[in-house]
C-alpha cells in the first residue's frame, strides 16, 4: 500500500541530502569498525591475548565504566573464593 503522502521540491531536496549523508556515515563506521577489527586481531596475535579481551577493554575504557566492571570483578571474585573454587 503506498502513501498518498507527496513532498515538496524542498522536502525533497531535503530527503535525498539526508539519506545520502546517512548511507556515506553509515559506510564510514563500517569502515572504521573494520580497520578497528583489523588492528585489534594483529595486536592481540603479537602479543598472544585474545582479541575479545582488547575489544572489552576498548569498550569499557570508551564507556568510562571500569568501577562497574571493577565492582562486578570484586563481586565474582567473593562469591568464587566463597564457595573454595579459587584454587
Amino acid at each position: 500500500i503506498m502513501s498518498s503522502r507527496t513532498y515538496g521540491a524542498e522536502e525533497k531536496a531535503k530527503l535525498e541530502r539526508l539519506v545520502n549523508e546517512g548511507v556515506t556515515v553509515l559506510q564510514e563506521v563500517e569502515d572504521l569498525n573494520s580497520g578497528l577489527k583489523e588492528t585489534v586481531k594483529a595486536v592481540a596475535e603479537e602479543l598472544d591475548i585474545k582479541p575479545s579481551l582488547i575489544n572489552k577493554a576498548i569498550k569499557i575504557a570508551q564507556k568510562g565504566e571500569w568501577h562497574k566492571v571493577s565492582e562486578e570483578f570484586d563481586d565474582l571474585e567473593t562469591l568464587v573464593v566463597t564457595v573454595g573454587k579459587d584454587k
